[in-house]
């Protein structure tokens, strides 16, 4: 199985744009930098996104500062697993192209997005990042509002370069950062929710690159408590050249264990059914029971999308490298199957 590690700190791309050692890392050991893109600044797509589960309370949050190049797409989400419901709300921008001056690195930094509806910062700062929100009228005249801080002690994380075989000059590159202890609280509609940091993570996906038009990607996540560690995985496929590397890693107290190819089996009938993860080296066999599939679907001229972020409770069992077998039972995640053309 090909599992190729940088180990070695570089230039993320080589002068003529294509990248210059595709392969994963546990850490953003090769340098981003948006000069170094040969493509037009239309085409480049750059994002912060977190996610922020509390299984113990049954309700979750994510949020997302982007610029896709000619839009940017700022969106919070708020679920409550409990009813089951969800609710995302999303400003639009025109052609922002490098004006939010997203971070060369996830490392260090804050991203901020302002206008008169909505005030969204992600700060970081030694060992933790914080979340904080204000969303006016995100639902039925409600204003949302969130400040989160997830604590980011030293450890390992999943980090991906991949190209494309079509077209030397796209690449992706990407971070996930599971296994985060989140606490602070959301307010909405009179309600406040609280975060325990027992039981309850957050996640980040940084993603910097140029793609090529049209592509669906299978990714999911998750997070928990497990014997008494912090737990969690990274899965997908489906996303440009992955002859180098997959992105399949679970985390089990601080460090990384890789894994070969995953499979999302997902049921021709309807999402909301039971689905099936297999892996090719039987690390990774879990059964899935959907609670919510977020769906959502744009078809404006060349911008399509038809994306399907479902949330459910996973079961099964993950192996480490060691050998050592951990038991999973209901852990509250999600996987997802989206197709884009942008």
């Amino acid at each position: 199985m090909r599992n190729h590690e940088v180990s070695k700190a570089r230039k993320l791309l080589k002068n003529d744009g294509s990248l210059a050692e595709p392969g994963w890392s546990k850490s953003l050991i090769q340098q981003y930098n948006r000069a170094d893109i040969k493509a037009p600044k239309f085409r480049i797509k750059e994002w912060d996104y977190y996610l922020v589960l509390s299984p113990s309370s049954d309700f979750g949050a994510a949020f997302t500062i982007s610029d896709i190049g000619y839009l940017g797409l700022q969106s919070v989400t708020l679920f409550d697993f409990s009813k089951p419901w969800e609710h995302t709300q999303t400003i639009l921008t025109p052609f922002p192209m490098g004006k939010l001056a997203m971070h060369s690195t996830s490392e260090k930094g804050n991203t901020v997005y302002k206008n008169k509806r909505l005030s969204m910062e992600f700060q970081v700062s030694n060992g933790q990042r914080r979340i904080v929100c204000e969303f006016k009228n995100f639902f039925e005249g409600k204003t949302f509002e969130c400040d989160i801080t997830l604590l980011q002690p030293p450890m390992d994380t999943m980090v991906i370069a991949t190209p494309w075989k079509e077209k030397k000059t796209a690449f992706y590159y990407n971070q996930k950062i599971n296994c985060m202890r989140a606490s602070g609280s959301i307010k909405y509609d009179g309600k406040e929710y609280s975060f325990n940091p027992q039981t309850d993570f957050g996640t980040l996906d940084w993603g910097r690159g140029v793609w090529t038009y049209d592509n669906t990607w299978y990714w999911g996540s998750g997070n928990a408590v497990v014997n008494g560690k912090p737990f969690g995985f990274n899965i997908g496929y489906g996303f440009g050249d992955t002859s180098a590397a997959s992105e399949n890693v679970l985390f089990y107290d601080g460090k990384a264990h890789k894994l070969d190819d995953v499979t999302f089996n997902i049921p021709k009938t309807s999402y909301t059914d039971p689905w099936t993860f297999t892996s090719s080296d039987g690390r990774f066999e879990m059964d899935f029971v959907p609670i919510i599939d977020r769906a959502a679907k744009i078809d404006v001229k060349f911008i399509v999308t038809d994306q399907h972020q479902v949330f459910g409770k996973m079961s099964g069992k993950a192996v480490l490298d060691d050998g050592s077998v951990l038991e999973i039972k209901d852990l509250l995640c999600f996987a997802e199957d989206v197709h884009n053309k942008y």
